[in-house]
Order: C-alpha cells, then structure tokens, then sequence
C-alpha cells in the first residue's frame, strides 16, 4: 500500500492584541504543531489562495505580506470584529443557525462531535493542541455518559 502523505497546516504563531495593534507571538509550545486537512479543505485553501493573490495585486501598493492565510484585503491581520460580524454572523443565519453561536464554539462543537463518534481522546487532543489529555477529558466530560452507554451497548452484543 503506498503511503500518501495527509496534507496538513503547520500552525507556528498566534495573534494577540497589543498597545499598538495587533501582535504575533509564539505558539505555546515554541515549535508549532501540525493538524491534518480534510481535502474539501485543501480545496477550499486553494480558492482563497486564488482569491487572495488578486487582492494582492489590486492593492499592491497597499500590501502587506506578513504571510498569513487569512488577512484583510490589505494583507494585514483581520479584524475580529469584522471577522464575526461580517463574516461569521452571515455564515450562521446563511446555516440557520442562531446567532448567539460564539466563533469559540465551533471548537467546541468539533471536539465533541469527534468524541461522540467514538474517535480516540488523544486524537482529540493532539488536534485541539491540550498539552495534556486531563484539559481535553475535563473539558468534554459530559459526552463520556453517552460513549458510555455506547460502549456497554457494544459490549452487550459481544456477549451474546
């Protein structure tokens, strides 16, 4: 079986607010991690490359490369406010969903659905990035009664 290699996103700094505006900072854990993309994703990616270097090109005099995959029409780093309410808010109502869904929450949502299906908790944290499998279980315990059961369930059939 050849071994084709998973495309993935190397995540290497973060962005914080700072006096000044905004600031790059370090991962936490100084090296970055990578997270493996579906490839409805890397497709997805490569439309907005697209999108974006003809942003680059319309505001070449104004652009600034600081190399992220998600900037302003400018190349500097998004606002959150236009993130949320521009984007984000019309994406939920687009979805159906309420708006009083928080950008945090769909982290959340994806850890818990993955848990749900029965993925591996380590799985789920090297994903979410926890250094510890503690944060990730403390933080998701309320699916375990379902998995539960489930589990038992399994296990019920086995015996029989």
């Amino acid at each position: 079986m050849l071994d084709i290699p998973q495309p993935v996103a190397r995540l290497q700094r973060s962005l914080s607010k700072g006096p000044n505006g905004p600031v790059f900072k370090r991962t936490k854990t100084e090296k970055g991690r990578s997270v493996s993309l579906l490839p409805e994703a890397v497709e997805a990616l490569k439309r907005h490359r697209k999108r974006q270097a003809e942003e680059r090109l319309k505001y070449s005099g104004l652009w600034k490369d600081d190399d992220l995959v998600f900037s302003s029409q400018k190349g500097t780093p998004m606002s959150w406010t236009n993130l949320t309410k521009r984007n984000f808010k019309s994406l939920l109502k687009e979805a159906g969903l309420p708006q009083t869904v928080r950008f945090y929450d769909l982290r959340h949502a994806f850890a818990t659905w993955m848990l749900e299906q029965g993925e591996n908790p380590k799985i789920v944290q090297e994903i979410l990035g926890h250094s510890q499998i503690t944060r990730t279980m403390d933080t998701y315990s309320h699916v375990t009664p379902n998995m539960q059961r489930e589990a038992f369930a399994r296990l019920g059939k086995q015996l029989k």
